[in-house]
């Protein structure tokens, strides 16, 4: 029988391992390395998505897709990037738009819409790995070397997420190094790929020529065009998907000697690292510019339309077509090679983003379980959700790409959003500039949804998850012991001393912050208990921030108060009943007596009460006191005494 509980308990330990390193906002156990390199971890998600961003852009413009994806960089370049750069300035610890919006809007706003945007981001992480894993099959199951056993598309995406996870329960390090790697070797592909492509129509102005008589005879003006490119452009926002990862990969930029300045209270300004991923951000979109415009100009020019269509050879895999039917199947199937790849590394890069940013937030808040630190246990769980979607999806790449475009355009506009309101006052320049970038993303957002509301859907249902089972973890853990530490002024240790040297115990007497007169609440506790008067020293606490779940440190500090100069401890903290079982605990280790605490009833039903514990911090504080303290110590005899009249 003994068996089963000790390979329980190694399961266990193994799940948990590494539980207190995860979001850890300093990541000091990370090596550091030049911009540069931390860029190609960036560019496995951005420059990965050539493998599909032409097909998508054709499939969405057709002929008109070079001047859509035009209107894609413009936004790329004069849009999203100043909006990173300052993103990169106020969270340099990698946290990104959902640090600075948590706190820009302070209390249950700031956690609501960090829950949504969790939603979208958690929606977007998934899809990046089921497209990114989807799209690798693609170019998998369409080569023609390819035997018959890996000619199903769900079956090879399956087996690339599989080994993904596994990859991530082993222990996945030297990410830096093979991103380097993989992301030169790509880059080298493609421009190899598509010089060739562009001296071929460079060499056949036929190509150009005929390209252009299809598009002025589907759209005979200018502004027929553009209207087109700007109304199909939100489908195109996959192509920038790669900044809030350039964001949160912040930690491992080398900043050099500059990192070393620190302001007034010594805390590092990291001007190095900010600056050093301003470069990257700037490098990635500028490269990513460029082999954008060149690769829809080649696949539009190059490639038949029906090969293009849904179900074509090219569907999904623009850029490989062109390689094995351009320079042959054997630079194709290196293409190939190099492609899934990528990809492959794309979704690693997601499943990173998920493990780094799901226990950065919800822990933090109660709304979800201490071992949601821990990488192992979320890697199962977002591996399992990943089948579930690949299997809704049918691994299919269009399916997919409107939820994929609607959680990188909320993520988008939540920057610009965060960027208006932390530079509202620095200028009309300022104002009007960043209110103009989110207009732009919130067009574009609603644009996708209207036009394609089943990613908004399918974000729908990953919010609900989250809400949900962050009320049911709320709700769960409500009486933990959340208080990380006590600190008494010399002022509350006298009261604590003085009772114990004249009364030989300590009573505390709960009265509500900004209630009753103390005279009356200690006279009525007294009579209620049946203890000395003079023995109670009342306690009061402050709800703080009620929405947040865990407080670091609680200060204690005694004063008088009252017509008789009533000895009085206060302090302030998120939930009145952990603050008091904190103290109580803190005051039988420091001082080496029970306490007895005592409350009065409170009016109200049993539901109210607890809507106003786990809302608003207060509710039934006697019973809730008694519940923390019976959580924290299983030994009654070393509980403090909770009394309650």
């Amino acid at each position: 029988m003994k068996m089963p509980i000790k390979l329980s308990n190694r399961i266990s330990k193994w799940l948990l391992d590494g539980k207190d390193e995860v979001g850890d906002d300093q990541s000091p156990h990370e090596e550091k390395a030049p911009w540069w390199k931390v860029m190609c971890l960036t560019g496995v998600d951005y420059f990965s998505t050539l493998g599909y961003q032409p097909s998508v852009a054709f499939f969405a413009a057709g002929l008109l897709s070079p001047i859509a994806t035009l209107i894609l960089v413009f936004v790329t370049l004069f849009a999203a990037l100043p909006t990173y750069k300052w993103v990169a300035r106020y969270s340099p610890n990698g946290q990104g738009s959902v640090f600075m919006l948590e706190r820009l809007l302070p209390g249950w706003p700031s956690k609501i819409m960090v829950l949504v945007l969790l939603g979208f981001a958690g929606m977007g992480f998934i899809i990046t790995i089921t497209l990114s894993s989807a799209d690798a099959a693609a170019h998998v199951v369409e080569n023609p070397l390819v035997g018959e056993f890996l000619h199903s598309r769900t079956g090879v995406t399956m087996l690339l997420i599989t080994l993904l996870g596994a990859i991530f329960l082993k222990g996945f390090k030297e990410v830096i190094g093979l991103a380097v790697v993989l992301v030169a070797f790509y880059l080298v592909l493609n421009c190899v790929l598509l010089a060739v492509g562009l001296s071929e129509i460079i060499a056949h102005p036929a190509y150009l020529s005929n390209w252009w008589t299809n598009v002025r005879t589907a759209n005979p003006s200018w502004m027929e065009m553009m209207v087109v490119c700007i109304l199909v452009f939100p489908r195109l926002a996959l192509g920038l998907s790669g900044f809030e990862t350039g964001v949160m990969v912040m930690p491992l930029v080398d900043g050099g000697d500059k990192d070393k300045e620190c302001d007034e209270d010594g805390k590092p300004l990291l001007t190095g690292r900010i600056e050093n991923t301003k470069k990257l951000l700037t490098a990635a979109a500028l490269i990513m510019s460029v082999l954008l415009i060149a690769s829809s100009i080649v696949t539009s020019m190059l490639i038949p339309v029906e090969a293009m269509q849904a179900g074509g050879e090219a569907d999904g895999r623009a850029l490989a077509y062109l390689a094995h039917h351009h320079l042959g199947h054997i630079y194709g199937t290196i293409y190939d090679i190099s492609t899934v790849a990528i990809l492959w590394f794309a979704g690693a890069s997601a499943m990173a983003g998920l493990v780094n940013l799901v226990p950065r937030y919800l822990p933090r808040y109660g709304m979800a379980p201490e071992w949601a630190r821990a990488v192992r246990p979320l890697v199962i769980v977002f591996t399992m959700v990943c089948f579930l979607v690949t299997l809704l999806f049918g691994a299919d790449v269009h399916s997919q790409s409107a939820a994929y475009a609607t959680g990188v355009l909320v993520f988008l506009t939540a920057a610009a959003f965060a960027v208006t309101l932390a530079l509202w006052n620095k200028g009309l320049a300022y104002k009007v500039s960043f209110s103009a970038i989110t207009a732009v993303f919130v067009y574009t957002t609603a644009a996708n949804v209207w036009e394609r509301p089943d990613g908004v859907q399918v974000a729908f249902f990953f919010i609900m998850a989250i809400m949900i089972s962050s009320i049911i973890s709320r709700v769960w853990r409500s009486t933990e012991l959340r208080i990380v530490e006590v600190k008494f002024d010399e002022v509350a240790e006298g009261f604590i001393q003085e009772s114990i040297e004249r009364f030989a115990r300590i009573n505390l007497a709960a009265h509500r912050f900004g209630g009753s007169a103390y005279s009356v609440k200690k006279r009525e506790m007294a009579y209620k208990h049946n203890v000395d008067e003079e023995s109670l020293i009342l306690i009061e606490v402050k709800v703080s921030d009620s929405s947040d779940f865990t407080h670091e440190v609680v200060e204690v500090k005694g004063t008088y108060k009252g017509d008789a100069d009533h000895p009085v401890l206060q302090c302030k903290g998120p939930a009145v009943a952990n603050v008091l079982a904190a103290v109580t605990l803190h005051i039988r280790d420091k001082f080496e007596t029970l306490p007895d605490i005592y409350f009065g009833w409170s009016e109200g039903g049993p539901f109210e009460q607890a809507f106003r514990f786990i809302v608003l911090g207060e509710g039934e504080t006697s019973l809730l006191t008694r519940e923390v303290v019976r959580s924290h110590e299983q030994d009654v005899k070393k509980r403090p005494k909770v009394h309650v009249a």
